[in-house]
């Protein structure tokens, strides 16, 4: 039985750490998990040599056999999101998409797979900071910002940088089985499957607000969220109407005050999580949840892990700071 054939096709200025993920998985030879295990070639697109960012060169190659014999084509992150990805590139994952082949792209790769059509119609994902801009630029795909990866039949797209770890875990997973992919990952000292998604990486934060009042008023709520604020409350603050409020938060944050009341929230019981040891139950209500069911219930739905677990991400890291109870 031949191995399985992994390429990944690089062009200027990718990102190293996005391209030396799936070397790292595919490339090292490990006969002890599997035999055969993955054959494995970077292909650097183009007629010169490509550069990595930073500093790595990689000579061009004069031969497409590579490509051409692939069974996975990898895509890293594109160089920038806002320019269209190199022509050559697309077309070598247009190409792959005609021949059938499974493509895997990382973090902001999915961009160079929109380019080249493959994710019309599909669910899809990158890094979250990205994800509205390839909601507009292709609105023809499905963007879900609030997952790691998404496998939509042989396309599999991955969130920011180390999410393609679990995505190239995936990969193992469904070519060699469980028991491999967590032998791997064991080996890589990271978790087989990391529970959650992007949601908990990346904060709700509101946008700057120019109106005085409304500002001085987001000031005043964020110092007070512990108490049961209203929207009554709120525009009894700023000494204006109900409707006033909710209109001025829809026009400026685009939300209602009680959303953003509860994101703040939410906010504040992640920095202590981070931070500090202080239970769950001092959590919840100094963050205006009442108690540690309505704050497990909130957190989840908008974080996509439980406060515990979250916690658990940042304490166990080496060198976490924390602020004891």
């Amino acid at each position: 039985m031949r191995p399985h054939r992994v390429v990944m096709a690089v062009t200027d200025d990718m990102p190293i750490f996005e391209a030396a993920v799936p070397c790292q998985i595919f490339g090292v030879d490990r006969p002890h998990l599997a035999d055969p295990w993955y054959q494995f070639s970077v292909v650097p697109v183009g007629s010169g040599p490509v550069r990595l960012s930073p500093g790595f060169t990689l000579p061009p190659v004069r031969h497409g056999w590579d490509l051409e014999s692939a069974d996975t084509l990898v895509v890293p992150a594109c160089t920038n999101v806002h320019e269209d990805p190199p022509a050559e590139l697309v077309e070598v994952v247009r190409k792959a998409y005609q021949r059938g082949i499974r493509i895997l792209s990382i973090c902001s790769g999915a961009f160079v797979l929109a380019a080249a059509g493959v994710l019309d119609g599909r669910r899809a994902t990158t890094h979250w900071l990205h994800a509205e801009e390839l909601s507009r630029r292709y609105p023809a795909v499905r963007v879900d910002s609030s997952v790691l990866y998404v496998e939509d039949s042989n396309v599999i797209t991955s969130a920011g940088t180390v999410a393609g770890i679990d995505a190239c875990l995936h990969v193992v997973r469904v070519d060699h089985g469980a028991a491999v992919a967590a032998e791997l990952a064991r080996r890589l000292v990271t978790p087989p499957h990391r529970d959650g998604g992007q949601a908990q990486y990346h904060r709700p934060v509101s946008p700057a607000v120019r109106d005085d009042w409304l500002a001085a008023l987001l000031d005043w709520a964020g110092k007070h969220l512990h108490l049961p604020l209203s929207t009554a409350d709120l525009a009894a603050q700023a000494n204006v109407s109900v409707r006033t409020v909710e209109r001025r938060f829809a026009d400026a944050l685009g939300m209602s005050p009680l959303r953003w009341l509860l994101q703040q929230r939410v906010r504040r019981a992640q920095q202590f999580l981070e931070t500090t040891d202080r239970p769950i139950g001092w959590i919840a209500a100094t963050c205006g949840f009442g108690g540690p069911a309505s704050l497990r219930a909130h957190f989840a739905r908008i974080v996509g892990v439980s406060p515990s677990a979250y916690r658990r991400t940042f304490h166990e890291r080496p060198g976490a700071v924390r602020i004891a109870s």
